[in-house]
C-alpha cells in the first residue's frame, strides 16, 4: 500500500473493504484519537503548565509533566488493546423482515495480556444502538452476537463491524474496523393469518405398502387412537408439537400448492401472503409446492422444504407484467 493509499481519509472513515477470510488488526489498520476527555485534558495540562512557568513552581513542573507522562502511556495502551486481535464471522441464522439478526462475531487473542473493554458496534446501526463488550482473555478467544435489524427482505452484504476500546483511562480512543464476504438473508415479514387456499388441498393415494412402513417416508399427520407405536414421531412430541404419526408410501397424503397467481396485491403483499402459508402449510403437515413467475418448487415435506420455499421468496426478484389484449382492455 502507498503512502498516499495510507493517508487516505477513506481509511479512516471506511476502512480497507471487504475481505474473505478472519482478519487481523495490525498496525496499518488501527486508529487512535482523543476522546472529548483527552482534549479537555490536553488543556487542563497545558494551563498547569503556563501556571507553573509564570510561579516558577517546581512541584507544578513535576505534576504537570508526571500527568503528561500518563496520557502517553495511557495511548499507548489503547493502542495495544487492539493491536493484533483476530476477527471473525460465523453464518447468521437467517429471520423474517422485521425481526433482529444475530451474527456471530469472534476474536481470538493471541497475546499474552488481557484485552479489556472492547466495543463491538456495526456501522450501520445508530450511535449507542447494538454495541457489544467484552473482555478477550490472553491466549484465547470470545464469541459474541452482534445485533442487525432486518429492514428489508433478501441477501444483503454484511456490514462493516467497528472495533474500539476507550481503556484504560478513557483519554484516547483506538478503533479498527473489520468488513468480510459474507452475506446475510433476510425472508419476508409473514401476513397476517390467512387461510390457505382450500380449494388447492387435495389426497393424493400413494402406491406402496398400505403405510407399513417398507416404502419412503412421506409425511406427517396428527395421531389417531390405534395408530401403530412404531409409527409415531415422538421428536415432535419432545419438541411441544403435539404427537404426529409418520406416514409412508401407500397412505393417503394431503398436497397443497402455492401460487402466486392465487394471491392479490403488489409484489411485497403477495410475497407476506406466500410467506405466511408456507410457514401455515409446514406446521400442518402438507407435502407443499411453490408456483412463482419463471420458478417451480416441487412439492415435499421435508426440514428443508420450508427453507427452500422461504428462500426462493426472500430472493424473489419480481414478476413480469402481465400482457393484456387490447380486447380484453375493452371488456
Amino acid at each position: 500500500m502507498s503512502l498516499i493509499q495510507r493517508l487516505s481519509p477513506a481509511r479512516f472513515l471506511r476502512g480497507e473493504g471487504p475481505e474473505a477470510g478472519p482478519g487481523k488488526l495490525r498496525q496499518r489498520r488501527v486508529f487512535i484519537l482523543p476522546t472529548r476527555q483527552g482534549l479537555l485534558f490536553a488543556v487542563i495540562l497545558l494551563l498547569m503548565l503556563i501556571g507553573s512557568i509564570n510561579y516558577d513552581a517546581s512541584l507544578g513542573y513535576a505534576l504537570t509533566f508526571l500527568l503528561a507522562a500518563l496520557s502517553v502511556v495511557a495511548m499507548l495502551h489503547a493502542y495495544r488493546n487492539l493491536l493484533g486481535l483476530r476477527v471473525d464471522t460465523g453464518p447468521a441464522e437467517p429471520v423474517f423482515c422485521g425481526e433482529t439478526l444475530r451474527v456471530p462475531v469472534s476474536l481470538e487473542n493471541p497475546a499474552g495480556q488481557t484485552r479489556f473493554a472492547v466495543s463491538l458496534h456495526f456501522a450501520e446501526q445508530k450511535a449507542g444502538q447494538g454495541r457489544v463488550f467484552c473482555d478477550v482473555p490472553a491466549d484465547s478467544w470470545v464469541r459474541v452476537e452482534l445485533p442487525l435489524s432486518a429492514r428489508r427482505r433478501g441477501r444483503h452484504a454484511l456490514p462493516r463491524i467497528t472495533l474500539a476500546t476507550v481503556f484504560p483511562l478513557g483519554l484516547f480512543r483506538a478503533w479498527a474496523y473489520a468488513e468480510f464476504d459474507a452475506s446475510v438473508l433476510v425472508y419476508p415479514r409473514p401476513a397476517r393469518a390467512t387461510p390457505l387456499p382450500r380449494d388447492s388441498v387435495w389426497q393424493t393415494d400413494l402406491s406402496g405398502d398400505g403405510g407399513q412402513g417398507a416404502d419412503d417416508f412421506a409425511g406427517l399427520r396428527n395421531y389417531q387412537p390405534g395408530d401403530a407405536p412404531g409409527h409415531v414421531h415422538w421428536k415432535t412430541l419432545a419438541r411441544g408439537q403435539g404427537l404426529h404419526t409418520k406416514q409412508f408410501g401407500g397412505d393417503h397424503a394431503e398436497e397443497l400448492w402455492l401460487d402466486w397467481q392465487a394471491t392479490a396485491g403488489d409484489t411485497e403483499v403477495r410475497l407476506s401472503i406466500l410467506t405466511r402459508w408456507v410457514l401455515d402449510a409446514d406446521v400442518a403437515h402438507y407435502r407443499y409446492g411453490l408456483r412463482l413467475p419463471g420458478q417451480t418448487l416441487p412439492l415435499a415435506h421435508d426440514p428443508r422444504q420450508r427453507c427452500r420455499c422461504l428462500e426462493a421468496l426472500a430472493l424473489f426478484k419480481g414478476a413480469e407484467p402481465d400482457i393484456i389484449t387490447l380486447k380484453e382492455y375493452l371488456g
